[in-house]
């Protein structure tokens, strides 16, 4: 185990289509902030020569970022592109918010008129959303007792996993509503 674990998310990158698509959708609709811009010319191994890229940078609080590439070559966009299902949603980053903030983006979705879908987990309120790439989007606010459970999952996070390994499939998910 390290004996200090990472600081906080630095930021998350995806490859993006259309670079103004985006930041229309996430500073406009969503209202978080794009507060860089790097254009670069750089080596891409995985089509074996030099390709020019826009790399943006939209701020979170705690000073992390969702950073978005845009690839002025096709071949290398179809290289790093995120290879998404139009079912599920396991692949996602999750950002914490207050309530507040929370129900801001629940109205500007609506306004902006983007799919959304809403689950209480239990142990947080969650709110997923896509991109106009397709990227999934999750904003999560906290349960009121939320130090109460993470004190429950962290005594017992090694034998929960444990039994689950072990093929014990009962969920231990008593806060979530049914």
């Amino acid at each position: 185990m390290l004996k200090e674990p990472p600081l906080r998310l630095h930021h998350h990158a995806y490859a993006v289509k259309d670079q103004e698509a985006n930041r229309h959708f996430i500073e406009d609709i969503l209202g978080i902030p794009l507060v860089a811009t790097w254009c670069e010319r750089t080596f891409r191994p995985e089509v074996g020569r030099e390709v020019d890229y826009c790399h943006t940078f939209f701020e979170i609080a705690d000073g992390g970022a969702l950073a978005f590439f845009q690839f002025a070559d096709e071949e290398a966009w179809e290289k790093n592109r995120a290879i998404l299902q139009d079912v599920g949603g396991s692949w996602h980053i999750a950002l914490k918010v207050s309530r507040a903030s929370f129900d801001e983006l629940e109205g500007r979705c609506e306004a902006a008129k983007v799919p959304l879908r809403i689950i209480d987990h239990g142990y947080c309120r969650s709110m997923y959303l896509k991109t106009p790439d397709g990227l999934r989007l999750e904003f999560t606010v906290d349960a009121p007792d939320v130090e109460r459970i993470a004190a429950m999952r962290r005594a017992d996070a090694h034998t929960e996993l444990a039994r689950w390994l072990a093929g014990d499939r009962r969920t231990n998910n008593g806060d979530r509503p049914h």
